[in-house]
Order: structure tokens, then C-alpha cells, then sequence
């Protein structure tokens, strides 16, 4: 599937990527409604709409992955609630031998994710994802989310890889579109991000749903 003899950096999603999104698509889709109806005492299904409008209202900015935006517009104490579904949070089986293999072969391997830096550092905290990444960046501290332009020109101005020659993978086919406009050489989405969920389909990017697909990872 990958010549990876053209390949030095990998630039890879978090959730949805390399961990199962089902924590994610639980916590905002169910969970934060049926907090909202609690908190602020109004039915499930009025808290569902009221929810799920503001979503709407905001997908693909910055606001829409930012922790103390929901806290302010939900006025709901979001980073307390996420810890009580820990259990949820888990890193997709196949990603640790890929991301071994990956190291072994000399590849520079950056995480990129849209989550809120606390998120991230809570996947962290639960996860071993970090002992896998050389390193690893919230497009908060960018000021801008993967889907705009000018993160991908502030990312590369502080890590400086070579788009042509960096593989990014994520499972949303918007930000696939914007890495490809910016000149990202190698693009991938990940079919299967929620584990409880049926697979996605990508129309302008190739796509798999095992990262033992991608494998053997040779050395350059």
C-alpha cells in the first residue's frame, strides 16, 4: 500500500486513529446530554437538541474540540465529567506493533491531534501512547485546528518535516482534504474508528482498517 522508502515522518491522529473513538462518541453524544438534562433540569431529549445544535454551530473550528468552551457555553464542569468514563479510553490493538516497527525503521512519528491539551494529556494518562511518539502537539497551542490552513504552516514552521515526504493518517476525510491542500505527500483514513460502529467510507482517500496493512516498514 505505501512506498515507504519515500516516507521519513509519520503525522498521525489521535482519536479515531490510534485510539478507539468510542470513548469520544460516548462521552459528547450521550454522556454530555444526559448531563445537561441533570444539571440544568430539562428532558433528555430537549438536552439532545440543545446540545447537538451548539455541535453543529461550531464544527470544524478550534471551538469545537476546546474543552473550556463547552464548559462556558454548556456550563457543565466537562473536564470532571470525562474522568468517569476512563474506562472507555483505549489504544487500538493494532497500533502498537505498527508504531514499534515505525521506530525500528527510523521513522520520525509526530501526534497531531485537535483535542484540548488536557484531553490529550488525560489519553496519556491512561493510555501508553506517548512512550510511542517522538513527539506531540495540540493544535490548541497552534491557535488554529487541522482543518485550517494556517495550522498546518505553524506546524511546519516549528518541526520544520518535509510535507512530500510525511505520511499522515486520520479518520476524517475533511482533514485529509486540508493536509492535501497544504502538500502533505502521503495520505491515509482510517475506516474503523469507533470500534462499536460500522465502517466508514472515503471517497477521495485511500483507506484501511488494520495497521498491519501497512506493514513491513523498511528502513531507508
Amino acid at each position: 500500500m505505501l512506498n515507504w522508502s519515500q516516507i521519513d515522518t509519520l503525522l498521525l491522529d489521535m482519536d479515531g486513529t490510534l485510539l478507539d473513538l468510542h470513548y469520544d462518541n460516548q462521552f459528547w453524544n450521550h454522556r454530555v446530554p444526559e448531563h445537561y438534562a441533570e444539571y440544568h433540569q430539562v428532558s433528555i431529549d430537549e438536552a439532545r437538541q440543545l446540545v447537538h445544535s451548539h455541535f453543529k454551530q461550531v464544527a470544524g473550528t478550534l471551538n469545537w474540540y476546546c474543552l473550556d468552551y463547552w464548559q462556558t457555553t454548556l456550563q457543565l464542569p466537562i473536564r470532571e465529567l470525562k474522568t468517569r468514563t476512563v474506562d472507555l479510553i483505549r489504544l487500538r490493538d493494532d497500533v502498537p506493533p505498527f508504531l514499534q516497527e515505525a521506530r525500528r525503521a527510523g521513522k520520525q512519528i509526530l501526534l497531531l491531534t485537535n483535542a484540548h491539551p488536557d484531553a490529550l494529556a488525560l489519553k496519556n494518562q491512561h493510555t501508553n501512547l506517548e512512550q510511542f511518539c517522538d513527539q506531540q502537539f495540540s493544535t490548541h497551542s497552534f491557535g488554529a485546528c487541522k482543518e485550517d490552513q494556517r495550522l498546518w504552516q505553524r506546524l511546519h514552521a516549528e518541526v520544520g518535516f518535509n510535507p512530500g515526504r510525511t505520511l499522515f493518517i486520520d479518520d476524517g476525510e475533511a482533514i485529509l482534504d486540508s493536509a492535501h491542500t497544504f502538500g502533505i505527500g502521503h495520505l491515509l483514513g482510517v475506516e474503523n474508528p469507533d470500534s462499536q460502529l460500522p465502517a466508514k467510507v472515503f471517497q477521495r482517500h485511500r483507506s484501511f482498517d488494520n495497521y498491519a496493512q501497512l506493514q513491513p516498514i523498511m528502513s531507508t
